[in-house]
């Protein structure tokens, strides 16, 4: 049966596919609207997000020029080459658009890239302050280390001490002034026999009564005295001695040892001298003094206030082993020999590190100790 007569009076086969110039998304003026269209999204993309946008909408499956491009295969056979080139030429333009657009966006990004996440590497990095180990502790360590040096071992002891090792094995008589109260802290009940040590010596008479002889031992530690904190004072401070007992011992060998530690905590060329002392537990004794390391012994005006303009700067005690402290400790005085010498860690930390008050290395405040960096 014929077909009725179209509008403009022809027949139409029911069959038939309009030709790109009777459809409207295979003409060339529909073909061209969807590539401005195209080109003015990909245009107006201001990032990478916004092209993916555009992509999507005028180069994806659904976009118009992708459903042009499956309608071709609808068209009559002589019409498929021409629309085939007019919808390729199209998708070819958009498609390098997409590829120009995209190089220019990925040049953006990393350009603001380079200048939002720059890193300046010559700054110092915002890290957490490191911590310190304390001036004291180092100090210690040091003059053990020094002692070591020269072939001594390290001895340690209890802080919590029996009378008889604190006192009375280092030859202090009963009625002597450090038993008083004023001097030792005893612990309750009285009649215990316990103290907080006055002196790290104690651990050279446990040391002999342990170790024998011949014996040479550096004893670091801390120690306890009534004393009121001040300036130059304080009730727990740090002590480190040494303790040598062998054969043929002398002052001589006391005086050496002596100047190498000096020298090991206060620069190589340091002068000390002995003066004569007493102490309970050596004879002879001396105290022990170093040139002073700022004036060199010198006159200055105003005089120098390290050492008071005596050109001399006192660091401890010493002295050779008294023999009762051998006979306590079951060594013949006969046979062996031995020195001993003792000083106070604070005191040398402060001639090292130019420190004026001794209250300042007490108080915890971590800015004292950065002052003086880490040292291993």
């Amino acid at each position: 049966m014929p077909s009725a007569p179209d509008a403009g009076g022809s027949p139409q086969h029911p069959d038939e596919v309009p030709s790109p110039t009777a459809a409207p998304e295979l003409s060339q003026e529909g073909v061209d609207g969807h590539v401005e269209a195209a080109l003015a999204a990909i245009g107006g993309a201001g990032d990478l997000d916004e092209l993916k946008e555009a992509r999507l909408a005028h180069a994806g499956d659904r976009s118009p020029l992708a459903l042009a491009n499956r309608a071709i295969g609808a068209l009559p056979g002589p019409e498929k080459a021409a629309a085939g080139k007019l919808v390729g030429q199209a998708r070819g333009r958009v498609n390098q658009a997409l590829a120009r657009r995209q190089q220019e966006l990925e040049a953006e990004r990393d350009e603001r890239i380079l200048v939002e996440e720059a890193m300046d590497l010559t700054v110092a990095p915002g890290r957490r302050p490191l911590g310190r180990r304390h001036v004291l502790t180092v100090t210690a360590e040091r003059m053990a280390d020094a002692m070591v040096a020269l072939g001594w071992e390290v001895a340690e002891g209890p802080q919590v001490e029996a009378e008889w090792f604190n006192f009375d094995a280092l030859n202090f008589d009963k009625d002597h002034p450090a038993r008083q109260m004023q001097d030792t802290f005893f612990v309750d009940p009285a009649k215990a026999g316990l103290v907080l040590r006055t002196h790290t010596s104690p651990v050279q008479a446990r040391s002999l009564l342990d170790r024998g002889v011949p014996l040479y031992v550096a004893v670091p530690g801390k120690t306890f005295r009534t004393d009121e904190l001040d300036a130059t004072h304080t009730p727990v401070f740090h002590q480190l001695e040494g303790l040598a007992i062998d054969e043929g011992l002398t002052m001589a060998h006391l005086k050496g040892t002596l100047d190498r530690l000096a020298e090991a905590m206060f620069g190589p060329g340091t002068v000390s001298r002995l003066r004569p002392a007493y102490f309970p537990f050596t004879e002879p004794s001396a105290e022990m003094d170093f040139r002073c390391f700022v004036c060199r012994g010198e006159a200055t005006a105003p005089p120098c206030r390290t050492c008071g303009g005596t050109g001399w700067i006192e660091w401890g005690g010493c002295g050779m082993v008294n023999h009762n402290v051998l006979r306590a400790c079951g060594v013949d005085p006969e046979r062996y020999q031995g020195f001993a010498f003792g000083m106070g860690v604070e005191r040398t930390a402060m001639f090292r590190h130019g420190i004026a008050d001794m209250r300042e290395l007490i108080e915890g405040d971590v800015r004292f100790n950065a002052q003086f960096g880490m040292e291993i």
